[in-house]
């Protein structure tokens, strides 16, 4: 290409812009419309001028937020309103009370608001600092021409106009117009979804085409991988084609989780509740007393702002964060950085996975896995780039002599003398690349077929001139000897083939010229080919067999090069004339191999009931052929492409998702739409990814999960967790810790429910029916004072005592054996169901009428005619309701497994119920106590009567369990 023109540089106007798709401009038009210069890039002023006018080259992020209001927001809850609204009405009756003492009631329940919100926002803001943290790692740096000299900069300080250096390694910085390329290949998977990496031209388009077909642009956020390039930024930050796909989150709205959801209508449900409980009461006693008195008026608020806080569990809130903090503790023990709290619970909740291929199922490692040849074929074991793995003629390993070795020996010594990639190892033995990730496959080749494993190098017999040379140098040194590169023919899309020409030291300088590129296109170019190390000529009996077996790599949804090579003579010219009458060696197939967790991980997910589909943008035929070897779907399933899903509306693409489970070529807007129409048939969805493509998807999703090493900035913050690992299978862990925390939080509140429950009716029952048991006087039926059956001190004592202690104990409960064989929750599915409201009433009417009846065994008159007075009856019914709840516990732990089922498997929750029994036994037996709390102490026998009571709980709990599998046995 002849070089680029260079305009004067003049003053920016409001109309010097890049033209709106560059890739359809000339090169000489981009640079004039950007008023910059092809050989000198923009001056340091002009550079500043525009950075100030458009601002930094980076995405669009909200503002952090200001800590008060980070705080604040986790107020933002019903059930907290109801809290802070009892507080509110406690603190008012004890200030028209006279201010006696302390708001105890107001100050617990603030306490305990308070620790809730500063649990949620600790680990919000310890999460934001592993984002932040990984933002860090990532941190990209640009090559720039400015004044006419090169410096290295960070790349959010790039503007339009300026020149980027693009060479091997390089992140490109910017949206950019190539000006000039030699060999310039680009990883744009993290933008396209795409896993190969692509060829550019400097050639203008003759029509407009998507970002993965532009190949005279690069892009903000992908790679070089090969060669280098000289390019003019067109576009930055938000208006680069990684803003456009960043700015369609700004429309996507975020969902709250099933969990969020839930506790949002069981704060609504038990504020009505709790607010039609207290007026009943308070109402019942207006009708029945005559109040004579403030005192009496202030004596019946108490009752009710008490009742109100019966009702309500006020410790639920700061429990469920506790419970889910530890889940996000233990998640990321294993790798997982989990944003927000409930997600862990929609983790737990998750029906369907959709997985990116690239880089979340496969390991995006290119690998060569067969080699062909005309003596027969091989399998090439090991996957990745780490070095171990050997060739496997049959179910045999490769004979070191013979026909099939020197030929496969030559396929792979051609394939990495036609190349560029490195191989290296690092301190750590960790093996990497640099380069191109399909010329490094052949690298990682050449070192199983030496039998160089990690950590030495074997005794081999290398492919050298005289056929057997043996030594403990690795094969890039002995390559490296014997071959000295001359010259290069770089890779084109119209050749689809790359050469080099290189001396043979061996065979006194002889220049070989090696070939690798597409095995259709270098068929045409060979008339011979080698047998062993004889050549025979290429005849059309020899080019259809080959050509067979290029099918056969095809229809495996193979990536496949093949080599070939000859002999140029002294005077020969190294063009694109010299890539002819060719011979041909061999061809290999590549693929992008499936991470090694991750089919066992799909077996879980899928024994679990969790649907696992791909989503990519790669090629169908590769889509299903990975889908098939991890277990996604079955050999010959249907795929659905971007292109086709464009057709179809949304009925029938409710339809398409309901039957297909590998979608590919898909664009960002496919993603989206694949990821409602699932949410939209109930389904719950966690999406995985790691490239920008990915972002808008993952913020739809309910849970969006994207990679913490080779994800993008954009997709980090898109998620709702990363994963730090990149392991697929760690997703399944953590759908198994959601459901173990999904049911230790039905296990506490159905043990709250019920419990809060049974004071309640204990009150309203005790109001109501206070004549039958004994415990309204004369006095109080003529208009006296009113009796209760509790005080409100002691009714926040139980609250104390048995509510957080328990609950938080049963939110470690162990996970249970058949967590992941159950079926996932349905979206619309209750976390209290029917079935658990009905249980909770049972077991709340049954410790109220036990609390009630045990009150009027210590009173006189009543069912039972009792000699206690009425302190000693009211710290009998305490106890008991007390030691029900701590009995009710245990039956909480399962709706049908019996209490004695391991019942010692949470040593948490028998030292919470000890430490409750003593507080219990305090309260009665302290003076201090007695006075603060209206109680008086018991007698031995009068304690086995507590106990006694307290135990027809859990008789009637098993009773009702053993009953429930009756019915389900049959």
């Amino acid at each position: 290409m002849k070089p680029v023109s260079r305009p004067v540089q003049h003053d920016l106007t409001p109309d010097m812009s890049a033209p709106e798709d560059p890739s359809l401009c000339d090169v000489s038009e981009v640079v004039r419309r950007l008023a910059s210069d092809g050989e000198r890039g923009l001056t340091a002023a002009l550079a500043a001028e525009r950075l100030r006018r458009d601002g930094a080259n980076a995405l669009r992020v909200m503002p952090p937020r200001a800590a008060w209001r980070r705080m604040l927001a986790q107020l933002a809850d019903p059930l907290v309103y109801l809290l802070l609204a009892a507080a509110g009405v406690a603190l008012v009756a004890w200030f028209v009370e006279g201010r006696q003492g302390w708001p105890t009631d107001a100050i617990v329940v603030a306490l305990v608001v308070v620790l809730n919100a500063l649990l949620g926002y600790l680990q919000e803001a310890k999460a934001a600092n592993a984002v932040a943290a990984l933002a860090r790692m990532t941190a990209v740096s640009s090559t720039v021409v400015r004044d006419g000299v090169p410096s290295r900069i960070a790349a959010a300080g790039l503007v339009c106009g300026d020149l980027l250096l693009l060479a091997e390694g390089d992140a490109v910085g910017a949206d950019a117009r190539l000006l000039r390329c030699a060999s310039l290949r680009v990883q744009e998977s993290s933008l396209t979804g795409e896993s190969e990496a692509v060829q550019k031209d400097v050639a203008t388009l003759a029509q407009a085409a998507t970002p993965g077909d532009r190949l005279c642009m690069v892009f903000k956020g992908t790679a070089v991988v090969q060669g280098t390039g000289t390019a003019i930024v067109t576009a930055t930050g938000m208006a680069s084609e990684m803003g456009r796909i960043a700015s369609l989150l700004d429309a996507t709205e975020e969902a709250p989780t099933p969990l969020q959801r839930e506790i949002a209508y069981i704060g609504r449900a038990l504020g009505m509740a709790a607010v039609l409980i207290s007026a009943l009461v308070v109402a019942v006693i207006l009708l029945i007393s005559d109040l004579r008195s403030l005192a009496d008026v202030i004596h019946v608020l108490l009752l009710g702002v008490s009742l109100a806080v019966a009702a309500v569990p006020e410790g639920l809130p700061a429990i469920i964060s506790v419970v889910l903090a530890l889940g996000v503790l233990r998640m990321a023990r294993r790798h997982a950085i989990v944003k927000n709290l409930a997600s862990v619970e929609t983790l737990g909740s998750t029906s369907v996975i959709a997985a990116d291929k690239t880089g979340t199922l496969t390991r995006a490692q290119m690998t060569i896995v067969r080699v062909l040849t005309p003596s027969g074929a091989t399998t090439v074991s090991g996957v990745g780039y780490t070095p171990q793995g050997e060739f496997l003629a049959g179910e045999v390993p490769l004979p070191a002599t013979g026909n099939l070795r020197d030929e496969q020996a030559a396929v792979i010594g051609g394939g990495c003398l036609a190349g560029n990639a490195r191989l290296q190892q690092a301190e750590d033995l960790h093996w990497a690349i640099q380069g191109d990730p399909t010329e490094a496959a052949f690298l990682v080749a050449e070192r199983k077929l030496a039998g160089v494993a990690a950590g030495g190098v074997k005794d081999v017999a290398e492919d050298t001139a005289d056929g057997t040379v043996t030594g403990r140098d690795s094969p890039e040194a002995l390559r490296q000897q014997r071959f000295s590169r001359i010259g290069e023919l770089p890779f084109t899309s119209d050749r689809k083939m790359m050469s080099t020409l290189n001396a043979d030291h061996a065979q006194g300088d002889a220049r070989v010229l090696v070939c690798k590129g597409a095995p259709d296109v270098l068929l045409l170019r060979c008339t011979r080919l080698r047998l062993g190390t004889t050549m025979v000529a290429l005849d059309e009996t020899w080019r259809q067999r080959l050509l067979a077996d290029l099918a056969t790599l095809s229809e495996a949804a193979l990536r496949t090069l093949a080599v070939a090579y000859r002999t140029l003579a002294e005077d020969e010219a190294l063009n694109e004339a010299a890539e002819q009458r060719l011979v041909f060696l061999g061809m290999v197939g590549i693929i992008d191999p499936p991470r090694h967790e991750v089919a066992a991980a799909v077996r879980e997910a899928h024994g679990a009931g969790i649907r696992v589909i791909m989503i990519t943008g790669d090629h169908p035929r590769t889509a299903l052929r990975i889908a098939t070897d991890l277990g996604i779907v079955a050999a010959g399933s249907p795929v659905l492409t971007g292109v086709a899903m464009d057709a179809l509306d949304a009925q029938a693409l409710a339809v398409a998702v309901r039957h297909t489970s590998v979608f590919a070529r898909v664009a960002p807007r496919n993603k989206l739409r694949i990821v409602a129409a699932l949410q939209a048939a109930g389904e719950v969805v966690a999406m995985t990814g790691d490239g920008v493509n990915d972002a808008p998807a993952l913020k739809a999703a309910d849970i969006g999960i994207a990679m913490g090493v080779t994800g993008t900035e954009v997709t980090r913050e898109a998620a709702r967790m990363i994963l730090a690992d990149d392991n697929f299978a760690t997703i399944v862990d953590a759908v198994r810790e959601g459901r173990g925390v999904l049911d230790n939080i039905r296990k506490f509140l159905r043990y709250l429910l019920s419990s809060n429950l049974g004071e309640v009716l204990t009150v309203f029952l005790g109001v109501v029916g206070a004549g039958v048991i004994g415990l309204a006087s004369p006095d109080a039926v003529t208009g006296g004072v009113v009796v209760l059956p509790l005080l409100a001190a002691q009714i926040l004592w139980i609250n104390l005592v048995t509510d957080a202690g328990p609950a938080l104990a049963m939110g470690v409960d162990p996970i249970a054996g058949d967590v992941m064989a159950r079926r996932p929750r349905r979206r619309d599915e209750r976390v209290i169901d029917a079935r658990m409201w009905f249980g909770v009433v049972e077991i709340g009417v049954v410790m109220a009428l036990t609390s009630l009846l045990t009150l009027d065994i210590f009173l006189p008159g009543g069912l039972v005619e009792g000699t206690g007075d009425l302190v000693l009856a009211r710290t009998a019914c305490f106890t008991v309701l007390v030691f029900a709840q701590l009995f009710n516990c245990f039956n909480a732990r399962s709706e049908d497994v019996s209490a004695f089922a391991q019942p010692f498997s949470n040593r948490w929750l028998w030292a919470t119920v000890a430490a409750s029994v003593l507080l219990q036994m305090a309260v009665v037996h302290l003076p201090v106590l007695n006075v603060a709390f209206g109680t008086t102490p018991l007698s031995l026998g009068q304690w086995g009567v507590c106990v006694a009571m307290a135990s027809v709980v859990l008789g009637f709990s098993e009773l009702r369990k053993a009953v429930n599998r009756w019915r389900h046995a049959r």
